[in-house]
């Protein structure tokens, strides 16, 4: 059996795949440009892919494969039509990042919260030094205690992030396509009507495409901070730019892009610079001990598959 990783650089140099070999015969890319897929997954059992697009362009000559392993929850990069019309198993890996994810998500909204950006500027330039005063106090930032947090998309990283706002004082409301219980519930127009810190937690599909559009955005509180570690595309990113550089929004902090990585022609360029902006190169997922367990499951998830089992499956 080959095994072959198409874009390893992305999972981190400190990961050791090792325990792939165990498997069969591995060749790793550190990544794979476009024109270069086709040839690489040419003879391929398994492919391990985790942000390459794979369609029918560029799997119509993998004639032995059997097994797409996305290492990742979302799989909006892998044709699935053409997966099942060609009997290509495709897997992902489910929960493995709810802690790092929840943990990016909270970090984003304390420091937007409290301009911390501000203030550490104002140290490390020297401006405190030079000031004589002990303290300072502008821009002032509030408390979380009180605030209300809106989530949307209530799956296990929307409720995890639900028990760390609640921990830090916030009232919790959240929209979810499916019925939820234990939290209080709203549709999505009052959900950015009335809070004060927007979390997204969405996965990407027909339905969340541009689910945050412009005309969403402009129901969002002035001094609201808004946080996207789901999808690029869910959100109206230069609606979202645009709103925070003219002062209609408090803040954003953004993890995921439409297009990754970003080019100079984003609207997110242009607004990289201003303090109450929190861009991040999609590490929500990364933490060390997620990027372990998405590993371990991809091993169990080719396992399962050659054992006749199904596990993980996505087609």
């Amino acid at each position: 059996m080959k095994i072959t990783v198409l874009d390893s650089a992305t999972l981190g140099d400190d990961l050791s795949l090792e325990g792939l070999n165990e498997l069969g015969q591995t060749v790793i890319y550190l990544n794979t440009a476009p024109e270069e897929v086709s040839l690489h997954i040419s003879d391929s059992d398994v492919v391990i892919v985790n942000k390459i697009k794979l369609n029918g362009k560029n799997l119509n000559k993998a004639q032995s494969l059997k097994l797409i392993c996305v290492a990742a929850t979302g799989f909006d990069n892998i044709d699935l039509d053409y997966c099942r019309a060609n009997n290509i198993a495709v897997c992902n890996v489910k929960g493995y990042s709810t802690d790092s994810v929840a943990q990016l998500t909270a970090a984003m909204a304390l420091y937007l919260y409290m301009h911390l950006g501000v203030f550490c500027e104002y140290v490390a330039d020297g401006s405190y030094t030079k000031s004589g005063v002990a303290n300072r106090l502008s821009p002032p930032y509030k408390e979380f205690r009180g605030k209300t947090w809106g989530i949307i998309g209530y799956g296990n990283i929307g409720k995890q992030v639900a028990v760390i706002a609640k921990a830090l004082g916030c009232n919790v409301i959240a929209h979810s396509r499916s019925e939820v219980c234990g939290i209080e519930c709203a549709d999505i127009d009052t959900l950015c009507k009335t809070s004060d810190i927007i979390s997204v937690h969405t996965p990407l599909n027909e339905d969340t495409y541009d689910l945050i559009s412009k005309e969403r955005i402009a129901l969002m509180k002035k001094d609201a901070i808004f946080i996207n570690v789901s999808r690029g595309a869910v959100a109206d990113e230069k609606a979202l730019c645009e709103a925070v550089s003219k002062g209609r929004l408090g803040g954003i902090g953004i993890d995921v892009y439409s297009k990754e990585p970003f080019d100079s022609m984003s609207p997110y360029a242009k607004i990289s610079h201003l303090k109450n902006v929190c861009l991040t190169p999609h590490i929500g997922w990364g933490a060390y001990e997620a990027r372990v367990r998405c590993l371990e499951e991809i091993i169990k998830n080719i396992k399962a598959f050659f054992a006749g089992e199904s596990r993980n499956r996505v087609d």
